[in-house]
């Protein structure tokens, strides 16, 4: 059996998946892919690009079953620090360079929040982000990259303010 998909019902259906897929950040991102479901099923998945899947997302197939996209975890660097100008500097240089990137910050329960920003390995960019004062982990995480506007080279307006509701940049894809 092949699960063909060319449907997505994205993250708030509630509706339970027969089958779930599990996939990288770069094959999220990619509309048109072979994979197989945990199970051993074939799925193969025909999309517009543009529009990175969502860890979370329902896909219907053409034979009306449900399918959920899980992220893979993968090899990341995660960059932590305490002091808020130095990781919005990081943000900032790693935005000028349209680097694929995944801000973050977690309440750690005492009312303080700790923020991290994650990237895939990269050794130039690990260095600044040293040299800029972060500490870095590697770990292998599920990466979940900023709202996707980098996709096809379009970031001009992206990552220059730090404004977190990163959704005013999705009206414009130009394909």
């Amino acid at each position: 059996m092949t699960l063909e998909i060319y449907q997505r019902l994205g993250t708030t259906t509630g509706k339970t998946a027969q089958f779930t897929v599990v996939l990288d950040h770069l094959q999220r991102d990619r509309g048109r892919l072979r994979a197989q479901a945990s199970d051993g099923t074939e799925v193969r998945i025909f999309l517009e690009r543009g529009k990175p899947l969502q860890v979370g997302e329902i896909l219907l197939s053409e034979c009306g079953k449900f399918i959920e996209v899980q992220g893979a975890a993968e090899p990341v660097t995660t960059a932590r620090c305490e002091d808020w100008f130095t990781f919005s500097r990081a943000c900032y240089h790693l935005g000028n360079r349209h680097v694929k990137l995944q801000i973050a910050t977690v309440e750690n329960g005492e009312g303080e929040s700790e923020r991290w920003l994650r990237i895939t390995p990269d050794h130039v960019l690990e260095e600044m982000l040293e040299l800029l004062g972060l500490n870095l982990t590697r770990e292998n995480a599920v990466f979940v990259p900023e709202s996707g506007a980098y996709s096809g080279g379009h970031s001009h307006s992206h990552s220059h303010h730090h404004s977190h509701s990163a959704h005013e940049h999705h009206e414009h894809h130009h394909h």
